[in-house]
């Protein structure tokens, strides 16, 4: 029947009414019609017009690609080769969870939204994180991912100890009789779900982030040694007598990258930047190099750290420990007073950092002019250090360099890892200085590779779309700014000076926010492009290679080219053919690293709020939906008021303005405005957080009053 619909409307090469079509086929036929059209429309093969009549399904307007949700209920599709994602409102996403491989029909092509048609492919990872239970006398798993809407089942045979309130990770051997239904095997238990630490791991595992080493690694761990033996020296500067340190934060173990300068006597400045060399114990083809290669970055997760290379290596051997001998690459910049690099060099050295210092003792001498004690023979070089630091800040932002000033959440956990605390994460002219040397380190190095024309991996974000734009900025409009933008010659510094007419404007943080969401990603890639976002027509990441996989991968390619000068052939095919696996894998290890830090964070601040259930906070409106408005507070704690449970009249979303409007008092609830809210309830799972309005009139509970 649907295959004969479709042969007539394909024969008219028209739209046709349900009418048309009706009498095109046998009146027996009629009861069937609906139906045959409404599959015919989910399966994309007709689409209904503005005028409600049936015609061909534009393939064009039809694509295919991998959804990315988000808590909030909206997502994008990535489709790959397009640079754009598209935009799915929490309308449009029709059952599909992050993950799933999804039809999108195209809604507006200019503004890249799109809805969801059909699932192609779920997202059912062979390996799923749940809670064992025991029903009607059979042991299931109850998912840690609510939106997988499967039952698994755990035969006693397959339990490997794990008893009802345990946390496992369980492997799915097969679907069995119904299509929901599946059995599975406990491959590990990762604890009791009270247990310290067991809610990390939960949300680690769903992410695939494993905090347990294989044994082939633990093994090869025993030939790593535990200091530099002086057969290593060989071939390798010496800078042992320079001033060299290290700056970080106060808990920070795994030390990649230390800092050294002069002024030299043409009154420029030579800068070197000393990393850690990964490279010389991580050997390619070795266990710890794949393990490496499949972790992609080290996870930092509120008081939990699962590392990409073991202990041994990352706070050991390769840490730039103070006062010890340690293997580096050592990138020297030698910079003038408008902060261009006009000189440098990248050579195979060693060190002894002479301090680790700390950001917040750095920024005592920089911000307040005291010295801690212990830092007296370093203020000088730490003054002259940010003397240089400001002029290459002052170079990056002539050049276009975006800030976005983004506030990042700082969970303060007690000893069982229950947050107790959450504070913003300060930045101060310690941290800037670091930023600044490493950002010119990056681009050195790139640059110096780049102008050889070999194999390499970049760290790239391509240019923002306009399409995108223009919407922020109509949004913009519908708030009442006007924003002065040239959109036909789209450079960094045309976001720069959006972002500078914005500053004073009291949804400022909101606003950069939705900004930068509007732009693209930066990820790994073996073409550049550059990087726009630091206004860098050439950009790798050098500084961080044991935390990051793309360093390690291009401390390779600097031993290769530059120190066994390798250029041959069957060399430069080699990295050709590797590079863009590398790439794809850093980039897609990097992008769950930073989903699981989020859902953590989420995670974290629900627990911490289940202590202040009935408190009174002022915030700000972050969100505004058809179901509610997102309220975010000073804490950086961001909750949702139901719009059912705003009572004082009937609330209905006005997309045009984006707001909550109310039928009958015409109240609008708008985006940044300042709100008081009520703590109602926590859902610390699903790193939920519920507020309600807060009236002073209702309050008879003598709620305390919060400030975040």
């Amino acid at each position: 029947m649907e295959e004969k619909v479709l042969n007539i409307i394909l024969k008219h090469n028209k739209a046709l009414t349900y009418e048309e079509i009706a009498l095109a086929i046998d009146e027996a036929e009629l009861p069937m019609l609906a139906e045959a059209l409404n599959n015919l429309e989910k399966n994309l093969k007709i689409r209904v017009t503005n005028k409600g009549k049936f015609e061909k399904f534009n393939d064009k307007m039809k694509k295919v690609g991998v959804f990315v949700g988000n808590k909030k209920g909206f997502g994008f599709v990535m489709v790959e080769g397009e640079k754009n994602d598209y935009y799915i409102s929490s309308s449009d996403v029709n059952g599909a969870i992050d993950g799933d491989e999804v039809i999108i029909k195209i809604i507006d092509e200019g503004r890249h939204e799109a809805s969801i048609c059909a699932i192609n492919k779920r997202n059912l990872n062979n390996y799923l994180v749940g809670e064992i239970y025991i029903q009607d006398n059979i042991t299931f798993i109850k998912l840690d991912d609510d939106k997988l809407k499967i039952i698994v089942e755990i035969p006693s045979s397959k339990l490997n100890g794990a008893i009802p309130g345990h946390k496992v990770v369980v492997k799915i051997d097969n679907k069995i009789e119904k299509s929901n239904y599946y059995q599975g095997e406990v491959i590990r238990i990762l604890g009791h779900k009270d247990d310290p630490g067991v809610d990390i791991l939960s949300i680690a595992a769903k992410y695939q982030i494993n905090d347990i080493f294989p044994l082939e690694v633990k093994e090869e761990l025993k030939n790593i040694p535990s200091e530099v033996s002086s057969l290593e020296l060989a071939g390798r500067i010496d800078l042992t007598k320079e001033m060299i340190f290290t700056i970080d934060g106060d808990d920070t173990k795994d030390i990649d990258d230390a800092i050294s300068v002069k002024k030299l006597d043409s009154g420029n400045y030579l800068l070197g930047v000393h990393i850690a060399d990964v490279s010389h114990y991580v050997k390619e083809g070795s266990a710890l190099y794949n393990e490496a290669f499949n972790r992609g970055t080290s996870n930092y997760l509120a008081n939990t750290v699962i590392p990409m290379l073991p202990h041994e290596l990352s706070n050991g051997i390769c840490s730039l420990n103070p006062d010890v001998i340690r293997l580096t690459i050592s990138c020297q910049m030698e910079i003038d007073d408008k902060g261009n690099v006009v000189d440098s060099d990248i050579f195979e050295s060693y060190i002894k950092s002479r301090k680790q210092m700390t950001y917040k003792n750095v920024n005592k001498i920089l911000e307040e002019n005291v010295i801690p004690e212990g830092y007296e023979e370093f203020a000088d070089t730490l003054v002259l250090m940010e003397e240089l630091a400001q002029i290459i800040r002052k170079r990056k932002i002539e050049k276009g360099y975006i800030e976005f000033d983004e506030n990042e959440p700082k969970i303060i956990t007690d000893e069982d890892g229950r947050a107790i605390d959450i504070q913003k994460r300060e930045r101060g002219l310690g941290e800037n200085l670091i930023e600044d040397f490493m950002i010119a380190a990056n681009e050195t190095v790139a640059s110096t590779i780049s102008y050889m024309e070999i194999p390499f991996i970049y760290r790239v974000h391509g240019l923002p779309d306009e399409d995108r734009l223009k919407s922020f900025l109509r949004f913009l409009g519908i708030l009442g700014y006007k924003i002065n933008a040239n959109l036909k010659s789209i450079t960094p510094k045309t976001i720069q000076n959006i972002l500078n007419q914005l500053k004073d404007k009291k949804e400022y943080p909101i606003l950069s926010s939705m900004l930068l969401r509007s732009m693209q990603k930066a990820i790994y890639d073996n073409n550049n492009i550059g990087h726009f976002g630091l206004a860098s027509k050439c950009y790798t990441h050098f500084t961080s290679p044991i935390r990051r996989f793309p360093d390690l991968t291009v401390h390779r390619l600097l031993r290769a080219y530059l120190f066994e000068h390798k250029l041959n052939n069957e060399t430069v095919d080699y990295f050709a053919a590797a590079l863009p696996v590398i790439a794809k894998q850093s980039s897609d290890r990097e992008r769950a690293a930073i989903a699981c830090e989020r859902d953590v964070d989420d995670m974290k601040m629900a627990e911490y709020m289940e202590g202040h259930i009935g408190e009174v906070y002022k915030g700000m409106i972050s969100t505004v939906t058809n179901y509610g408005l997102y309220v975010e507070l000073p804490n950086l704690v961001e909750g949702l008021i139901k719009i059912d449970d705003i009572d004082d009249d009937y609330y209905f979303y006005d997309e045009s303005t984006f707001s909550l409007v109310g039928k009958k008092s015409k109240k609008r609830f708008v985006l940044g405005s300042s709100i008081e809210v009520i703590v109602d309830s926590t859902v610390k799972e699903k790193g939920l957080v519920n507020f309600k309005l807060y009236s002073k009139k209702g309050d008879k509970n003598g709620n305390k009053q919060q400030e975040g």
